[in-house]
């Protein structure tokens, strides 16, 4: 037997031999009372019966012997009421001894019962303490093991601060040299640009008369055929692209040997037109004046027009400007029916403005959204407005009562974009919870959810019936989807995160705007970027700052953080830079019916632009 079981016995019956005598001592007395009374009452039981049986032959030795023993009679009696009176009294003491004897019983197993349980508490809690004595020992072991790697990590942080220290002071004399050679570059190349601009100019002039004669001859078959065919005219068509010019010409285009009129063709008439900066009006004003005759220049010029030869002039003239919301403005769109526009802003409001009256008031306020205006679009027959919000959800409104038809909601995040889906029975919206939702507009529930696992800022449809939906995302992707099936059809990384997509009148053609200053034109037939408009001064304004087509699909139209909106042509030029904001221009719309252009930004205003 081990020393640690004989002591734990030793334990165990020194603990029983307490318990007894607690348990024993405290009745050992009135245990010891109830014997003595017990037999006290066993020697009156004998005394009674052995006086009863004196008594009976006392009584028969009177009955027998007369009157001489009367006294003795009575005093016999006297003595045994006497014994009788103690007998009930011992009897009753007998009784409540014994119920005291019941009732210290039940103390007794009582304390029995709480004894037990203290012991099990006792062993439970010994049983506690010895685990949180390891734990304890083991939170030792772990602060020390932490003090170590603390002294080791303070030690290693010094180490890195004095690298770091070295390292940024080497940063920035590496930065004040390339600051200095950047400047040094910058005016080198200024030379060379402005070198390279004289030795261009000399030498297109001189080719000057021969550029004239070859356009001339290609504009006099357009005139003859737009006046033998003008019902046909009208449909012909310039595809965005088609003329791709190279706007950084150089003089080894132009030298090296002898060139001859079949030399130049479109694209390089028109970047000579550009870089000695003639539009097409002045174009046909110096072909008439190198000595080419025509009865009707003016006829002619606005026959060309017409027959979509001459670009579009540009909405360069304030029309319109008024304050549309009461904060920040942040969306615009034109009615595809009427001159009205409709705005959307961190006020909650959506407001329809008619711009053919020139009204300055607000045609309607459309309200019911609890948060800021992301977006608004129209249905393709201007009856249906359509709203998202930073409260989670997108709203529907009628155009013509002004009433709010249906809320959409479902979203965790601010939905950024809506957009019609086979209209006007469905809709699809975009949200920063990185899900599309497609939503039935009969049932008013969502019948669809895409994953794309990025913020959606925008989205488009291909076409009426909705098969195609593309959106851009905050991860710098474009997304192809297919309605007709779960999973994504296809995507186009783009340098940084998209802002807003629009794509042109015949579908075939997507603009997108990044996050890097820059928008991005995309050829959907073959899902490839195939140009890229920018400027030094343009600057994406914010995160959904949205870029717009024109009707013609020919230009292109974004503001900037300078307050300025740039536009450009479809082959890469700016054509006009347009001011009448004070603030950045989050947003810009072209009218589908004519050559008008709205804007929006952070002070408040819409402005319209018109031509001149």
């Amino acid at each position: 037997m081990s020393t640690e079981e004989h002591v734990w016995r030793a334990h165990v019956v020194r603990r029983l031999r307490e318990r007894n005598r607690k348990e024993c001592d405290n009745f050992k007395e009135i245990i010891e009372q109830n014997n003595r009374l017990i037999d006290h009452v066993a020697q009156l039981k004998a005394d009674n019966l052995k006086l009863s049986v004196e008594n009976e032959q006392l009584r028969s030795a009177v009955s027998t012997g007369g009157t001489g023993s009367n006294v003795a009679i009575a005093t016999l009696e006297k003595k045994l009421l006497s014994q009788q009176e103690e007998l009930t009294d011992l009897h009753k003491r007998k009784g409540e001894n014994s119920q005291m004897i019941v009732d210290l019983n039940q103390k007794m197993e009582q304390q029995r019962i709480i004894i037990s349980e203290k012991e099990h508490s006792l062993a439970e809690q010994q049983t506690n303490n010895n685990r949180l004595r390891a734990e304890v020992q083991l939170l030792h072991s772990s602060l020390e093991e932490l003090k170590k790697l603390n002294n080791t990590m303070l030690d290693e942080h010094t180490a890195l601060q004095l690298a770091f220290s070295s390292l940024e002071d080497k940063l920035r004399g590496v930065q004040d040299e390339n600051r200095r050679l950047l400047e040094r570059l910058m005016q080198y190349k200024s030379k060379d640009a402005d070198k390279l601009n004289e030795e261009n100019e000399s030498i297109i002039r001189k080719r000057l008369p021969s550029i004239f004669r070859k356009r001339s001859a290609k504009l006099k078959r357009d005139l003859e055929d737009a006046v033998r065919e003008p019902g046909s005219s009208s449909n012909t068509s310039t595809s965005p692209g088609a003329a791709s010019l190279q706007r950084n010409s150089s003089p080894a285009q132009f030298i090296g040997g002898p060139i001859g009129d079949e030399d130049f063709d479109e694209a390089t008439i028109n970047g000579a037109m550009e870089a000695i900066g003639l539009d097409d009006n002045e174009y046909i004003s110096a072909r008439f004046t190198a000595g080419e005759v025509c009865e009707n220049t003016r006829a002619s010029i606005d026959t060309l027009k017409a027959t979509g030869y001459l670009g579009q002039a540009n909405p360069t003239k304030i029309l319109l400007k008024f304050e549309a919301h009461e904060n920040e403005s942040h969306a615009v769109r034109w009615s595809p029916v009427e001159r009205m526009v409709a705005t959307g802003g961190a006020d909650r409001k959506v407001k329809l403005w008619d711009i053919g009256k020139n009204s300055t008031e607000p045609r309607a306020v459309l309200s019911g959204s609890s948060a800021g205006i992301n977006s608004v679009d129209f249905d393709s027959t201007g009856a249906y407005i359509l709203g998202t919000s930073n409260d989670y959800g997108a709203r529907v409104w009628t155009v013509m009562d002004n009433r709010l038809r249906h809320t959409l909601t479902g979203h965790s995040g601010k939905v950024m974009a809506a957009k019609y889906v086979q209209e006007p029975i469905k809709v699809v919206t975009g949200s920063h919870d990185r899900t599309l939702k497609i939503w039935d507009l009969r049932s008013i529930a969502c019948i669809e959810t895409k994953f794309a696992g990025s913020s959606c800022n925008d989205l488009v449809t291909t076409d009426s019936l909705g098969s195609t939906i593309i959106s851009g995302h905050y991860d710098k992707k474009i997304r192809f989807w297919d309605i007709r099936t779960e999973k994504q059809a296809d995507d186009v990384l783009m340098p940084a995160k998209i802002t807003s997509l629009d794509l042109s009148k015949d579908c075939n053609y997507l603009i997108c705007s990044v996050r890097d200053d820059t928008i991005k034109l995309l050829d959907l037939r073959k899902n490839q970027v195939i140009s890229t408009f920018t400027n030094e001064h343009f600057k994406i304004s914010c995160d959904f700052a949205r870029a717009s087509f024109n009707s013609s699909g020919l230009k292109i139209a974004c503001g900037s953080a300078d307050g300025a909106i740039y536009i450009w042509n479809v082959n890469g030029f700016l054509e006009a830079t347009l001011k009448g904001h004070s603030t950045a221009v989050n947003a810009v719309s072209w009218s589908p019916n004519n050559n008008l252009l709205a804007s929006v930004g952070k002070n408040k205003r819409c402005t319209i632009y018109s031509e001149s």
